[in-house]
């Protein structure tokens, strides 16, 4: 497996990664892991994991595309091409950008490439601001198109990148794996209900109500959005921030105070992600501000399995899994996201839709079913 990025990280891909190699593990599956130096070592019934050296002197490597990533992934290739030398492997499982580097060392060494398509490689380039060059887009285009073409088997992980991957011609390599499990669905977390008012009590210490945000603060997560729409959403309840650093958490801070809302403002740095279903577990409305992208957010599935009112933008980042029956959807500004934010705090409706969500969590969105698609996708990779 080919994971260009830090592992492990609590943020986005790497979470999905972990699972990934913790369905492969349960499925009877050994796994050598090459991956960047930086991240924390887990440890799985028959995975290893080999790192690139940090000869840079790295010491992070941000969300999204990055300079920092290029030298980083010629390492992951000169690395798995060595692994490929010493051992025989059935199967190439590769990672975003990593996917051109396991296109070609499946064809030196014939080896089966199954790609894990977390995002549209050229769209990432937009979203996160990388280049707007037309050369360099094009570039990527013809190169993603090369690895649908060249992949045995796709694993798609949103109802966006399903229809991206048939429009290409390629739909019928497709398996679509929704990121729907965290760690409460394969770990014992042991929250007391003593453990969770407790942690209720430090956030919220007069018994107020708590709105939830967890996650990082890159500008398509929304934070600002969000903050807004809590000042307009009325008295009563407080603002959980959970992620980030101090530095993101600054801004935030001083656009609070200039809104008169600082005091029911609770900010937590980023926290492992055995800790989140702790807050997720003392809040009463939970949120999703996001306002750019396509691929559907991690949170939404714990959010979904919850049975905690649910608020999301009303955009197809969020609108491929979600609807009016099972969240609370308003238009990414700030006065229609502080109504939406006031209905699910005092809505008997909106509790009825939480309700609804978790039955749709309870029958679609379990474990056994992410095995019989991890199962699917490398039956499909190795026919």
């Amino acid at each position: 497996m080919l994971a260009p990025e830090p592992f492990f990280q609590p943020r986005g891909t790497p979470i999905s990664v972990y699972f990934r190699l913790r369905a492969l593990a349960d499925l009877g599956h050994r796994t050598d892991l090459i991956t960047y130096p930086l991240g924390e070592d887990v440890a799985l019934k028959g995975l290893t994991i080999r790192r690139v050296p940090n000869a840079f002197g790295l010491r992070r490597v941000k969300i999204g595309p990055s300079l920092a990533k290029i030298p980083l992934d010629a390492l992951l290739f000169f690395k798995a091409f060595a692994a490929l030398l010493r051992r025989r492997y059935d199967l190439i499982f590769s990672h975003e950008e990593a996917a051109f580097i396991g296109l070609v060392l499946g064809r030196l060494f014939r080896v089966p490439h199954l790609y894990d398509m977390h995002s549209s490689l050229p769209q990432q380039l937009r979203n996160f601001d990388f280049s707007r060059s037309p050369l360099l887009h094009r570039l990527f285009v013809v190169l993603e198109k090369a690895v649908l073409r060249g992949s045995r088997a796709v694993i798609v992980i949103c109802r966006d990148l399903l229809d991206y991957v048939a429009g290409q011609g390629f739909g019928e390599k497709a398996v679509f794996l929704e990121n729907f499990i965290d760690f409460g669905d394969v770990e014992d977390g042991g929250l007391s209900a003593e453990a969770v008012a407790a942690a209720k009590r430090s956030v919220a210490p007069h018994g107020e109500k708590v709105v939830l945000y967890a996650g990082n603060y890159e500008p398509y997560q929304g934070v600002p959005l969000l903050v807004e729409a809590f000042a307009r959403a009325g008295e009563g309840a407080v603002l959980l921030l959970v992620g980030g650093s101090k530095a993101d958490q600054e801004p935030v801070r001083r656009r609070a105070a200039e809104l008169g809302i600082a005091g029911r403002l609770a900010l937590i740095e980023k926290v492992p992600p055995r800790r989140v279903p702790l807050f997720i577990a003392l809040a009463d409305v939970l949120v999703s501000p996001r306002v750019s992208g396509t691929n559907t957010p991690l949170k939404i599935y714990s959010f979904l399995k919850s049975g905690k009112p649910f608020v999301a933008t009303n955009l197809w980042t969020h609108t491929q899994v979600l609807d009016e029956r099972v969240a609370v959807l308003a238009d990414p500004e700030p006065e229609a996201m502080g109504r939406a934010i006031a209905f699910a705090l005092a809505s008997d409706e909106a509790r009825d839709r939480a309700r609804a969500a978790a039955d749709l969590a309870a029958r679609e969105y379990v474990y056994p079913r992410y095995l019989e698609k991890i199962a699917a996708a490398l039956s499909r990779a190795t026919s």
